[in-house]
């Protein structure tokens, strides 16, 4: 197991759970929103959404911020730029971009989930330019070349 230190970035929000994994196998931990007043994000609306959380992410890590699922499918809410990077040497607060897709406004009270933290292991490479790529059987092909099934 990985350990990441975390710091809450703003005082008056200690009731509200850090990340927490729903379930043995979630790959994912819920975030929740830092709000002292709700918010409503209209339909077709974009909002910031503060979580009063940093955290230290170890180098060769990255957090990646997603969508809940349930919040998706039941209302169409939605993290805009999703996955959104947080890379290891950031240190300041954690903010979510919420897009409400849906066609009613939807409201996010202070401590909702509102989204997945999820840690994941990358490789930096070094780009090695060339005058042509070696072939392959799918080519260039790409965007539904392999068909619709």
């Amino acid at each position: 197991m990985l350990t990441v230190a975390i710091t809450r970035t703003a005082t008056g929000f200690d009731d509200i759970a850090l990340p927490h994994y729903a379930t043995q196998g979630a790959a994912g931990a819920d975030i929740r929103a830092a709000l002292t007043e709700p918010v409503t994000v209209p339909a077709g609306g974009v909002a910031m959404i503060p979580t009063a959380i940093a955290v230290h992410i170890p180098d060769g890590y990255e957090m990646q911020v997603r969508s809940r699922s349930g919040l998706a499918a039941k209302h169409g809410i939605f993290c805009l730029n999703a996955p959104g990077t947080i890379d290891s040497d950031y240190r300041g607060e954690i903010n979510v971009i919420l897009a409400n897709f849906g066609k009613e406004a939807f409201t996010i009270e202070r401590g909702d989930r509102i989204a997945q933290l999820v840690v994941a292991k990358y490789e930096r490479i070094i780009w090695k330019e060339e005058d042509q790529l070696s072939d392959t059987t799918r080519g260039t092909g790409g965007f539904g070349s392999t068909g619709k099934q």
